[in-house]
Protein backbone atom coordinates (compact mmCIF):
# COMPACT_ATOMS: atom_id res chain seq x y z
CA UNK A 1 0.00 0.00 0.00
CA UNK A 2 1.27 3.57 -1.10
CA UNK A 3 2.05 5.70 2.02
CA UNK A 4 -1.15 8.45 2.69
CA UNK A 5 0.52 11.90 1.74
CA UNK A 6 0.57 14.06 4.67
CA UNK A 7 0.94 18.28 4.23
CA UNK A 8 0.81 21.21 6.86
CA UNK A 9 -0.78 23.88 5.01
CA UNK A 10 0.35 27.55 6.76
CA UNK A 11 -2.27 30.81 6.00
CA UNK A 12 -1.79 34.11 7.02
CA UNK A 13 -2.45 36.13 4.28
CA UNK A 14 -4.60 38.89 5.65
CA UNK A 15 -6.54 38.56 8.73
CA UNK A 16 -6.96 34.90 9.04
CA UNK A 17 -4.21 32.89 11.34
CA UNK A 18 -4.67 28.99 9.95
CA UNK A 19 -2.83 26.18 9.78
CA UNK A 20 -4.33 22.57 8.60
CA UNK A 21 -2.97 19.01 8.14
CA UNK A 22 -4.12 17.64 5.09
CA UNK A 23 -4.24 13.70 3.85
CA UNK A 24 -3.59 13.23 0.61
CA UNK A 25 -4.61 16.84 -0.94
CA UNK A 26 -8.65 15.96 -0.43
CA UNK A 27 -8.74 15.00 3.08
CA UNK A 28 -8.91 17.57 5.85
CA UNK A 29 -6.98 15.58 9.15
CA UNK A 30 -6.93 19.27 11.17
CA UNK A 31 -7.86 22.54 10.16
CA UNK A 32 -7.79 25.54 13.24
CA UNK A 33 -8.15 29.09 12.27
CA UNK A 34 -7.51 31.97 14.79
CA UNK A 35 -10.22 35.04 13.11
CA UNK A 36 -9.14 38.60 13.90
CA UNK A 37 -12.66 40.03 13.12
CA UNK A 38 -13.32 41.51 16.42
CA UNK A 39 -9.76 43.27 16.52
CA UNK A 40 -10.23 45.22 13.15
CA UNK A 41 -14.59 45.73 13.27
CA UNK A 42 -13.64 48.91 15.31
CA UNK A 43 -12.38 50.69 12.43
CA UNK A 44 -13.77 49.76 9.60
CA UNK A 45 -11.34 47.20 7.76
CA UNK A 46 -7.92 45.34 8.10
CA UNK A 47 -5.18 47.40 9.67
CA UNK A 48 -1.78 45.90 8.20
CA UNK A 49 -0.47 46.72 11.18
CA UNK A 50 -2.44 45.46 13.74
CA UNK A 51 -2.63 41.76 11.49
CA UNK A 52 0.49 41.12 11.69
CA UNK A 53 1.07 41.95 15.33
CA UNK A 54 -2.07 39.60 16.03
CA UNK A 55 -0.46 36.75 13.29
CA UNK A 56 2.71 36.80 15.41
CA UNK A 57 0.89 36.06 18.80
CA UNK A 58 -0.93 33.35 17.11
CA UNK A 59 1.06 31.75 14.68
CA UNK A 60 2.55 29.01 16.73
CA UNK A 61 -0.79 28.31 18.92
CA UNK A 62 -2.57 27.90 15.84
CA UNK A 63 0.20 25.05 14.23
CA UNK A 64 0.35 23.34 17.58
CA UNK A 65 -3.37 23.06 17.97
CA UNK A 66 -3.64 21.65 14.21
CA UNK A 67 -0.75 18.77 14.82
CA UNK A 68 -2.48 17.93 17.68
CA UNK A 69 -5.78 17.90 16.24
CA UNK A 70 -4.16 15.68 13.63
CA UNK A 71 -2.46 13.34 16.28
CA UNK A 72 0.57 13.94 13.93
CA UNK A 73 4.37 14.53 14.33
CA UNK A 74 6.22 16.65 12.32
CA UNK A 75 8.11 13.52 11.30
CA UNK A 76 5.21 12.40 9.80
CA UNK A 77 5.11 15.45 7.42
CA UNK A 78 5.72 15.04 3.20
CA UNK A 79 5.71 18.68 3.04
CA UNK A 80 5.44 22.24 4.30
CA UNK A 81 2.79 24.61 2.06
CA UNK A 82 2.53 28.09 3.11
CA UNK A 83 1.08 31.13 1.46
CA UNK A 84 3.66 33.43 -0.44
CA UNK A 85 1.23 35.67 -1.91
CA UNK A 86 -0.55 37.99 -2.59
CA UNK A 87 -1.54 39.41 0.77
CA UNK A 88 -0.59 42.05 3.23
CA UNK A 89 3.34 41.95 2.65
CA UNK A 90 3.66 42.07 6.80
CA UNK A 91 0.83 39.16 7.28
CA UNK A 92 2.68 36.99 4.57
CA UNK A 93 5.67 37.28 6.23
CA UNK A 94 4.99 35.53 9.85
CA UNK A 95 3.83 32.49 8.00
CA UNK A 96 6.11 32.61 5.74
CA UNK A 97 9.11 32.50 8.56
CA UNK A 98 7.44 30.07 10.46
CA UNK A 99 7.21 27.64 7.39
CA UNK A 100 10.78 28.15 6.80
CA UNK A 101 12.01 28.09 10.51
CA UNK A 102 9.71 24.66 10.66
CA UNK A 103 11.14 23.27 7.42
CA UNK A 104 14.73 23.94 8.77
CA UNK A 105 14.23 22.48 12.12
CA UNK A 106 12.88 19.06 10.61
CA UNK A 107 14.57 18.56 7.23
CA UNK A 108 10.85 18.93 5.85
CA UNK A 109 10.12 19.71 1.96
CA UNK A 110 8.89 23.55 1.74
CA UNK A 111 5.85 24.83 -0.49
CA UNK A 112 4.90 28.33 -1.61
CA UNK A 113 1.43 28.55 -2.69
CA UNK A 114 -0.40 31.08 -4.67
CA UNK A 115 -3.44 32.54 -2.18
CA UNK A 116 -6.35 32.31 -4.49
CA UNK A 117 -4.79 29.10 -5.94
CA UNK A 118 -5.19 27.50 -2.91
CA UNK A 119 -8.96 29.03 -2.75
CA UNK A 120 -9.47 27.20 -6.35
CA UNK A 121 -8.18 23.56 -4.64
CA UNK A 122 -10.40 23.96 -1.49
CA UNK A 123 -13.05 22.25 -4.25
CA UNK A 124 -10.94 19.96 -4.55
CA UNK A 125 -11.77 18.66 -1.08
CA UNK A 126 -13.95 16.11 -1.40
CA UNK A 127 -14.33 16.16 -4.90
CA UNK A 128 -11.88 15.22 -7.45
CA UNK A 129 -11.14 17.61 -10.21
CA UNK A 130 -12.60 17.52 -14.17
CA UNK A 131 -10.32 19.04 -16.37
CA UNK A 132 -10.70 21.51 -18.16
CA UNK A 133 -12.55 23.49 -15.82
CA UNK A 134 -13.42 27.16 -15.40
CA UNK A 135 -13.13 28.92 -11.90
CA UNK A 136 -14.95 31.90 -10.76
CA UNK A 137 -12.86 33.39 -8.05
CA UNK A 138 -14.78 36.01 -6.18
CA UNK A 139 -13.15 37.93 -3.03
CA UNK A 140 -12.29 40.59 -1.23
CA UNK A 141 -9.34 41.66 -3.54
CA UNK A 142 -9.63 39.47 -6.35
CA UNK A 143 -12.74 38.90 -9.05
CA UNK A 144 -11.23 36.62 -11.74
CA UNK A 145 -12.00 33.86 -14.50
CA UNK A 146 -9.45 31.28 -14.21
CA UNK A 147 -8.91 28.58 -17.13
CA UNK A 148 -7.75 25.25 -15.93
CA UNK A 149 -6.72 22.28 -18.11
CA UNK A 150 -4.58 20.32 -15.89
CA UNK A 151 -3.74 20.65 -11.85
CA UNK A 152 -2.03 23.73 -11.49
CA UNK A 153 -2.06 25.13 -14.97
CA UNK A 154 -3.93 28.52 -14.48
CA UNK A 155 -4.71 31.21 -17.44
CA UNK A 156 -6.70 34.00 -16.25
CA UNK A 157 -9.24 34.80 -19.15
CA UNK A 158 -11.00 37.29 -17.17
CA UNK A 159 -10.58 39.63 -14.22
CA UNK A 160 -11.51 43.10 -12.55
CA UNK A 161 -10.48 46.26 -14.21
CA UNK A 162 -10.91 48.22 -10.37
CA UNK A 163 -12.79 47.17 -7.38
CA UNK A 164 -13.18 43.28 -7.18
CA UNK A 165 -16.62 42.33 -5.96
CA UNK A 166 -15.88 42.07 -2.45
CA UNK A 167 -14.56 45.68 -1.70
CA UNK A 168 -17.57 46.85 -3.57
CA UNK A 169 -19.39 44.81 -1.02
CA UNK A 170 -17.42 46.37 1.66
CA UNK A 171 -17.61 49.93 0.79
CA UNK A 172 -21.35 49.95 0.13
CA UNK A 173 -22.07 48.31 3.36
CA UNK A 174 -20.10 51.33 4.88
CA UNK A 175 -22.34 53.72 3.05
CA UNK A 176 -25.22 52.20 4.21
CA UNK A 177 -23.36 52.33 7.98
CA UNK A 178 -22.93 48.33 8.28
CA UNK A 179 -20.94 46.97 10.66
CA UNK A 180 -17.97 45.37 9.19
CA UNK A 181 -17.20 42.83 7.42
CA UNK A 182 -19.57 44.11 4.79
CA UNK A 183 -20.39 41.80 2.70
CA UNK A 184 -22.62 38.80 5.10
CA UNK A 185 -24.40 42.33 6.01
CA UNK A 186 -25.44 43.40 2.78
CA UNK A 187 -26.49 39.54 1.80
CA UNK A 188 -28.21 39.41 4.90
CA UNK A 189 -30.33 42.73 3.82
CA UNK A 190 -30.80 41.44 0.46
CA UNK A 191 -33.01 38.80 1.48
CA UNK A 192 -35.16 41.18 3.13
CA UNK A 193 -35.67 43.65 0.41
CA UNK A 194 -36.83 44.26 -3.16
CA UNK A 195 -34.31 45.39 -6.05
CA UNK A 196 -36.11 47.69 -6.90
CA UNK A 197 -33.55 50.64 -7.20
CA UNK A 198 -32.19 51.02 -10.79
CA UNK A 199 -28.69 50.30 -11.03
CA UNK A 200 -25.63 49.72 -13.60
CA UNK A 201 -24.48 46.58 -14.82
CA UNK A 202 -20.88 46.65 -16.23
CA UNK A 203 -21.03 44.34 -19.10
CA UNK A 204 -17.46 45.52 -20.51
CA UNK A 205 -18.55 43.43 -23.90
CA UNK A 206 -16.25 41.78 -25.70
CA UNK A 207 -14.17 40.99 -22.39
CA UNK A 208 -14.27 38.49 -19.34
CA UNK A 209 -13.36 41.33 -17.53
CA UNK A 210 -15.17 43.20 -14.74
CA UNK A 211 -15.83 46.09 -13.38
CA UNK A 212 -17.66 47.49 -10.04
CA UNK A 213 -16.13 50.93 -9.38
CA UNK A 214 -19.03 52.36 -11.36
CA UNK A 215 -21.73 50.33 -9.55
CA UNK A 216 -20.35 51.79 -6.00
CA UNK A 217 -20.51 55.31 -7.30
CA UNK A 218 -23.74 55.09 -8.34
CA UNK A 219 -24.94 53.36 -5.10
CA UNK A 220 -22.86 56.11 -2.97
CA UNK A 221 -24.73 58.79 -5.41
CA UNK A 222 -27.98 57.66 -5.69
CA UNK A 223 -28.32 57.58 -1.78
CA UNK A 224 -26.79 60.97 -1.40
CA UNK A 225 -29.20 62.41 -4.43
CA UNK A 226 -31.91 60.54 -2.46
CA UNK A 227 -30.82 62.60 0.82
CA UNK A 228 -30.77 66.08 -1.01
CA UNK A 229 -34.34 65.72 -2.34
CA UNK A 230 -35.33 64.71 0.92
CA UNK A 231 -36.40 60.88 0.07
CA UNK A 232 -35.20 57.49 2.04
CA UNK A 233 -34.62 54.59 0.53
CA UNK A 234 -34.92 51.40 2.03
CA UNK A 235 -31.22 49.96 3.14
CA UNK A 236 -32.69 46.93 2.12
CA UNK A 237 -34.23 47.59 -1.14
CA UNK A 238 -30.15 49.45 -1.81
CA UNK A 239 -28.55 46.25 -0.36
CA UNK A 240 -30.86 43.66 -2.73
CA UNK A 241 -30.44 45.85 -5.52
CA UNK A 242 -26.81 46.18 -5.45
CA UNK A 243 -26.15 42.24 -4.86
CA UNK A 244 -28.60 42.08 -7.69
CA UNK A 245 -26.23 43.62 -9.75
CA UNK A 246 -23.10 42.65 -8.91
CA UNK A 247 -24.86 38.83 -9.16
CA UNK A 248 -25.91 39.16 -12.92
CA UNK A 249 -22.31 40.04 -14.54
CA UNK A 250 -20.66 37.55 -12.06
CA UNK A 251 -23.27 35.31 -13.58
CA UNK A 252 -23.72 36.34 -16.94
CA UNK A 253 -19.69 36.41 -17.45
CA UNK A 254 -19.36 33.07 -16.07
CA UNK A 255 -22.29 31.36 -17.77
CA UNK A 256 -21.19 32.83 -21.43
CA UNK A 257 -16.87 31.65 -20.60
CA UNK A 258 -18.87 28.05 -19.76
CA UNK A 259 -20.37 27.79 -23.32
CA UNK A 260 -16.73 29.38 -24.80
CA UNK A 261 -14.37 27.60 -23.71
CA UNK A 262 -16.69 23.86 -23.19
CA UNK A 263 -15.27 23.12 -19.73
CA UNK A 264 -17.01 19.97 -17.52
CA UNK A 265 -17.52 21.77 -14.80
CA UNK A 266 -17.09 25.05 -12.80
CA UNK A 267 -15.61 26.23 -9.24
CA UNK A 268 -16.36 28.52 -7.47
CA UNK A 269 -13.53 30.44 -5.19
CA UNK A 270 -12.92 32.88 -2.97
CA UNK A 271 -14.85 34.82 0.22
CA UNK A 272 -18.00 36.01 -1.82
CA UNK A 273 -18.34 32.24 -2.62
CA UNK A 274 -19.90 32.10 0.54
CA UNK A 275 -22.36 34.71 -0.28
CA UNK A 276 -26.34 32.75 -0.35
CA UNK A 277 -27.81 35.05 -3.49
CA UNK A 278 -24.80 34.71 -5.51
CA UNK A 279 -25.11 30.46 -4.99
CA UNK A 280 -28.82 30.70 -5.13
CA UNK A 281 -28.36 32.32 -8.72
CA UNK A 282 -25.31 30.01 -9.86
CA UNK A 283 -27.36 27.17 -8.81
CA UNK A 284 -30.15 28.51 -10.84
CA UNK A 285 -28.65 29.49 -13.86
CA UNK A 286 -26.31 25.83 -13.85
CA UNK A 287 -29.56 24.55 -13.77
CA UNK A 288 -29.94 24.84 -17.89
CA UNK A 289 -26.99 23.11 -18.05
CA UNK A 290 -26.65 20.07 -16.63
CA UNK A 291 -23.89 18.63 -18.63
CA UNK A 292 -21.53 21.16 -16.55
CA UNK A 293 -20.85 20.50 -12.80
CA UNK A 294 -20.89 23.07 -10.53
CA UNK A 295 -18.81 23.08 -7.35
CA UNK A 296 -19.25 25.23 -4.72
CA UNK A 297 -16.99 24.60 -1.50
CA UNK A 298 -18.95 24.41 2.05
CA UNK A 299 -19.16 27.57 3.68
CA UNK A 300 -16.01 27.35 6.15
CA UNK A 301 -13.74 26.42 3.24
CA UNK A 302 -15.19 29.84 1.47
CA UNK A 303 -13.23 32.11 3.47
CA UNK A 304 -9.20 32.04 4.21
CA UNK A 305 -8.11 28.78 5.67
CA UNK A 306 -5.48 26.69 5.63
CA UNK A 307 -7.01 23.16 4.65
CA UNK A 308 -7.04 25.36 0.86
CA UNK A 309 -3.29 26.06 1.10
CA UNK A 310 -2.15 21.94 1.94
CA UNK A 311 -4.48 21.06 -0.89
CA UNK A 312 -3.00 23.51 -3.11
CA UNK A 313 0.25 22.68 -1.49
CA UNK A 314 -0.22 18.85 -2.21
CA UNK A 315 -0.70 19.03 -5.77
CA UNK A 316 2.36 21.39 -6.24
CA UNK A 317 4.08 18.44 -4.13
CA UNK A 318 3.35 15.93 -6.49
CA UNK A 319 4.50 17.77 -9.59
CA UNK A 320 7.81 18.21 -7.97
CA UNK A 321 7.61 22.06 -7.04
CA UNK A 322 10.36 22.91 -4.03
CA UNK A 323 10.57 26.00 -2.43
CA UNK A 324 14.29 26.84 -0.80
CA UNK A 325 14.87 29.08 2.36
CA UNK A 326 15.12 32.03 0.77
CA UNK A 327 11.81 31.48 0.08
CA UNK A 328 9.83 35.27 0.40
CA UNK A 329 6.84 37.41 0.48
CA UNK A 330 5.25 38.18 -2.76
CA UNK A 331 2.24 40.75 -2.21
CA UNK A 332 1.45 40.87 -5.82
CA UNK A 333 2.17 37.39 -7.07
CA UNK A 334 1.09 36.23 -10.25
CA UNK A 335 -1.29 33.35 -10.17
CA UNK A 336 0.17 32.14 -13.99
CA UNK A 337 3.82 32.39 -13.17
CA UNK A 338 4.26 31.35 -9.77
Amino acid sequence: MEKDLLVLGIETSCDETAAAVIKNGTEIVSNVVASQIESHKRFGGVVPELASRHHVEQITIVIEEAMQQADAAFKDLDAIAVTEGPGLVGALLVGVNAAKALSFAHQIPLVGVHHIAGHIYANRIGHEMKFPLLALVVSGGHTELVLMKGHAEFEVIGETRDDAAGEAYDKVARTLNLPYPGGPQIDRLAHEGKPNVDLPRSWLEGTYDFSFSGLKSAVINTLHNAAQRGESIRPEDMAASFQQSVIDVLVGKTVEAVKAFGVKEVLVAGGVAANKGLRAALSEAFRDLPEVALRIPPIQLCTDNAAMIAACGTVLFEKGKRSSLDLNAYPGLDIENF
